[in-house]
């Protein structure tokens, strides 16, 4: 089965995708002897200093804000691609069910695996497969696999470094002399280096197949990944609005794990967590002696089992609570209310676009038609995207006729032109609340009223995000890979990415809540300026859709 879907890089909702990468990143940064910008010179060197100090999670967040800042540096995009083939292996090799892969599966069946990636990656990714350069970059996520004490504690515990280094020597130069033109060549090669680590090292075959594989995945774009099957389960429970977990979002904050969000009805609101609280502990581990990675896995863990958290905030100081994890339903729809009630400026806030949006939305917007909405502000800010299918629904909901968005890839099959409908549409003045976290599906819908001057948006640049990624599973086995398909365009034929949407009034984001919640005396100043573009744009009568 497979299922398209929009990841941005940000907050999924029962923790934050951390991107953290190892140590031995800062001793293999390459040389590259050419002319740039001091901008970007500057950016190496702060992206250098974090991963000399280890900070692997802020250093490859700030290789990202860097390539944001310039798309087209060679040395950012190197460094950027180091960082998370460093991060990835230890993030694997944490993950059970990662773990069970590698153990259960036979070498074949892992060749296999490793076709059967190519086969997805030959008929679907938005640009040609290069074999040898995806057999090169699986030798090299093998070589940093290598230094990877998650790796080798696994797998080499008893192998000195000298040989490991020989080995990874060897490999290379192995890789180098092969001829690899074909999908059945890159099979071919992988097999042999398999083999050449069983022999030298005692390293199970099947341990380099995986590593190949992951390389040459994570190695077309910023989104592609390979998906272990706990990492696959989790993108289709985001797609159903629903998970296993404690019901908050988080986001690192100096080194530690800041609760942003916490969803209404969840174990976390239960337990008396909020919005503003600081984790310092979690099953009485001081989280200060973890990585942050590592801190936020603590806090997964199967349905109905507990764990307790050591909690700071700057009024009450530290306290101590237990949470039982269960499965927790996401609204996307959030904050639905009646802003000003003397000029009828209705308010909501779009958290995601996932399976129950489309739904969530209408029973919204009914409750404030029925309580006097006479304009709409609806707030895009942090929205990280979510389905392609859903943000076209709710685009067309607005709009009465003309493009919402266009997608093109390699693949003729993925070349599409979503167009509105009349029928169900809603006329009420329209004001688009977006920031520079406000991610790909998000981006269709502003871009779509932006263009058709359907409505005012309002805020800042959004994130730049302008690709289709598509899920495939994977067989033998229960993993999956996500796939870059395709590239999206607004409705005046405007790529996104690494532009975003520039609103119609830009406002500098100040002093936004930090749980999101909005009222009439806030200091929040996009919402101010959007409340304002709402009552100029009141309509004399209520407006209903038709």
């Amino acid at each position: 089965m497979r299922r398209r879907v929009f990841l941005g890089s940000l907050a999924f909702w029962f923790l934050t995708l951390l991107l953290l990468v190892s140590p031995a990143a800062a001793q293999q940064a390459e040389t590259v002897s050419i002319s740039r910008s001091p901008g970007v010179e500057q950016l190496l060197g702060q992206g250098h200093r974090l991963e000399l100090q280890q900070r692997w999670s802020d250093a490859l967040t700030h290789y990202e804000d860097a390539i944001r800042l310039f798309p087209g540096d060679p040395a950012l995009q190197q460094r950027f691609r180091t960082s998370r083939m460093h991060y990835e292996v230890g993030r694997r090799y944490r993950d059970d069910s990662f773990r069970r892969s590698v153990q259960s599966l036979a070498f074949e069946d892992a060749l296999r695996l490793y076709e059967h990636a190519l086969v997805k990656i030959q008929s679907h990714h938005v640009e040609p497969p290069q074999w040898d350069e995806l057999v090169w970059h699986g030798t090299r996520n093998l070589t940093i696999a290598l230094q990877e004490d998650a790796f080798r504690q696994r797998h080499l515990v008893r192998v000195q470094t000298e040989a490991i280094d020989r080995f990874g020597r060897e490999v290379r130069r192995m890789i180098d002399a092969k001829e690899i033109a074909s999908r059945r060549a890159a099979r071919t090669a992988v097999a042999d280096a398999a083999e050449l680590a069983q022999r030298r090292l005692n390293l199970p075959p099947t341990a380099v197949v995986f590593e190949y594989l992951c390389g040459a995945v994570s190695t077309l774009d910023t989104y592609s990944a390979y998906l272990t099957p706990a990492q696959l389960d989790e993108v289709y429970s985001q797609i159903e609005g629903n998970f296993v977990g404690l019901g908050i979002e988080l986001k690192t904050d100096g080194g530690e794990l800041l609760i942003v969000r916490v969803i209404s009805g969840s174990p976390a609101e239960e337990a008396g967590m909020v919005a503003g609280d600081r984790i310092q502990a979690v099953d009485g581990r001081n989280i200060d002696t973890l990585s942050t990675d590592a801190a936020a896995n603590l806090l997964q863990g199967e349905e109905g089992s507990t764990v307790e958290l050591t909690l700071a905030d700057p009024e009450h100081g530290s306290r101590t609570v237990t949470a039982r994890r269960r499965r927790v339903d996401v609204p996307s729809v959030d904050q639905v209310r009646i802003l000003d009630p003397a000029t009828g400026v209705g308010y909501l806030r779009l958290v995601c676009f996932q399976k129950t949006t489309t739904e969530d939305l209408d029973k919204a917007l009914w409750k404030l038609y029925y309580q006097g909405m006479r304009s709409l502000i609806i707030d895009l800010r942090g929205n990280p995207g979510g389905l392609l299918l859903t943000s076209v629904e709710v685009a067309d909901k607005f709009l009465q006729h003309g493009v919402i968005v266009a997608t093109r890839g390699r693949n003729t099959q993925e070349d599409f032109t979503y167009s509105a409908h009349g029928p169900g549409t809603w006329r009420v003045p329209l004001v688009v609340l977006i920031d520079q976290d406000s991610a790909s599906a998000a981006e269709i819908f502003a871009g779509a009223i932006r263009d058709h001057r359907r409505g005012t948006v309002v805020g800042t640049r959004s994130y730049g995000k302008g690709s289709v990624q598509g899920i495939f599973p994977l067989s033998p086995g229960t993993s999956g890979i996500r796939l870059t398909t395709a590239k999206f365009y607004s409705p005046a034929g405007r790529a996104y990415s690494h532009v975003g949407v520039e609103p119609d009034m830009a406002v500098q984001a100040a002093a936004r809540p930090i749980d999101g919640r909005v009222s009439l005396d806030t200091d929040d100043a996009m919402l101010t300026a959007a409340l304002e573009a709402a009552r100029r744009e009141m309509a004399p009568k209520l407006a209903r859709p038709r």
